[in-house]
């Protein structure tokens, strides 16, 4: 007769110590702030800021993206910075500009902001959302929509 070896059974307690199947993890692909700066201020800003303003009836808004001299009085001196640059005329041949100015390269850095009329030269250099943390391509867009709304150059109040 030969001996039997009891099987041995599982108890709660070496349940509780066994550590579930690891689920493998599905990688999220990067947000779209996570682009390199430039690559991110001109495939998805731009468009976005583009519809955003012809949404609010801007039809044929220019925007372009450049590192130039800050083009305010009192401020050549600055060294070049990223600009987004939007240009429309509003009628009556009067034209309007606005710069925003990233001065760090980043979205999340030292932004800057201008404007101009009928192509005289920007007066003041106004900081531009200097008290967020984080932004996204949302918050850009919805900050540069209100600034612009704000100096009324999009709806009338």
């Amino acid at each position: 007769m030969s001996e039997e070896t009891p099987a041995k059974e599982a108890t709660p307690a070496a349940d509780k110590d066994a550590k579930p199947a690891a689920k493998p993890k599905k990688d999220k692909p990067p947000a779209l702030e996570d682009k390199p700066f430039a690559d991110f201020i001109q495939q998805d800003f731009l468009p976005a800021l583009k519809k955003g303003i012809e949404e609010q009836g801007i039809p044929s808004v220019d925007l372009s993206f450049e590192k130039r001299n800050v083009n305010v009085v009192g401020f050549s001196q600055m060294p070049e910075c990223w600009q987004v640059i939007g240009r429309w005329s509003s009628g009556y041949k009067q034209t309007r500009e606005f710069n925003l100015y990233f001065f760090d390269e980043n979205i999340n850095g030292a932004k800057g902001f201008s404007y101009s009329e009928s192509g005289s030269k920007p007066s003041t250099l106004e900081s531009f959302r200097i008290d967020e943390r984080k932004s996204d391509l949302n918050l850009l867009v919805f900050w540069t929509l209100q600034r612009l709304n704000a100096q009324k150059w999009l709806v009338r109040n």
